[in-house]
């Protein structure tokens, strides 16, 4: 692992870490907070995946988290959104290829050797950093924006022993039936829609739930609402009845500034979890 950056961040430290990953065959690049407490033993965390386009960047400096983490004594992992590099595939259009890895294991070409974003983020990373960071693998939470909610509600929903809370600024909720999933589940994944099921949190919900609380914040003025369909996510938590909290935020859009300025929400919700 190669320390990319330290600096001193509200009491803790914002790193940036870039290390060889098995899971990618890529190095790959990720931000660390960790707060003061981290000082003395284990902390609390709280994972955010970030949406298309994005890097590890874009959340660690536009989101705002570190002073609510801070507060609250939990620290916060930033992964890349995909594999980059010579050699990894890519497309021409901002929704596919890097920057938009989807959090699926690629089985098509020619996505398959380095796009398994899946297994980087719930067993490659986690391996690195619960090694090398004073970090409590027993209390973790995750979250996540637009791409990044969709893949925090499926990730938490399908590991349901490993995260005590997930929370979601605008997700992607039933990408099974959206432009924003139809045409990457189908890149990456194949024509055959079964294997889909498992990365659609709509129907991870009317399926299997999650044993936990859940925050969900969606902008009724978010210029993607309809690739999004925060309905259909909406109607199975409430026909499965499950533990939620599902809020349309009047006049918010899709950008930072809806994120930023719910963060201080997301980031008490979950340390109420996590140190609980």
């Amino acid at each position: 692992m190669e320390t990319i950056s330290e600096n001193a961040c509200f009491g803790g430290t914002q790193g940036v870490y870039k290390h060889a990953s098995d899971a990618t065959g890529t190095d790959m690049t990720f931000g660390l907070f960790q707060p003061v407490e981290a000082q003395d033993g284990p902390v609390p965390v709280l994972w955010y995946l970030s949406g298309l386009t994005c890097t590890h960047d874009n959340a660690m400096t536009k989101a705002g988290a570190q002073a609510w983490a801070a507060e609250q004594g939990i620290a916060l992992i930033f992964p890349d959104t995909s594999p980059r590099g010579p050699g990894v595939a890519d497309d021409d259009a901002y929704d596919l290829g890097q920057g938009a890895g989807f959090y699926v294991n690629a089985t098509q070409d020619p996505w398959a050797p380095h796009f398994q974003m899946w297994d980087y983020i719930t067993e490659d990373l986690p391996d690195l950093v619960f090694n090398k960071f004073a970090l409590d693998a027993e209390r973790q939470g995750i979250t996540g924006h637009s791409m990044g909610g969709h893949g925090a509600l499926t990730i938490a929903m399908s590991l349901p022993e490993r995260f005590r809370s997930v929370s979601a600024f605008s997700p992607i909720c039933n990408p099974t039936a959206s432009d924003w999933g139809k045409k990457q589940l189908g890149a990456y994944l194949g024509d055959d829609t079964t294997k889909w099921v498992a990365h659609d949190a709509s129907l991870l919900m009317k399926n299997v739930g999650f044993d936990g609380p859940m925050l969900i914040d969606t902008g009724t003025q978010d210029q993607f609402i309809d690739l999004l369909k925060p309905e259909t996510l909406a109607n199975a938590i409430a026909t499965r009845r499950q533990e939620a909290v599902f809020r349309m935020q009047p006049g918010y859009d899709h950008s930072y500034f809806f994120v930023s300025t719910f963060m201080e929400d997301h980031v008490n919700f979950h340390a109420e979890a996590l140190w609980a």
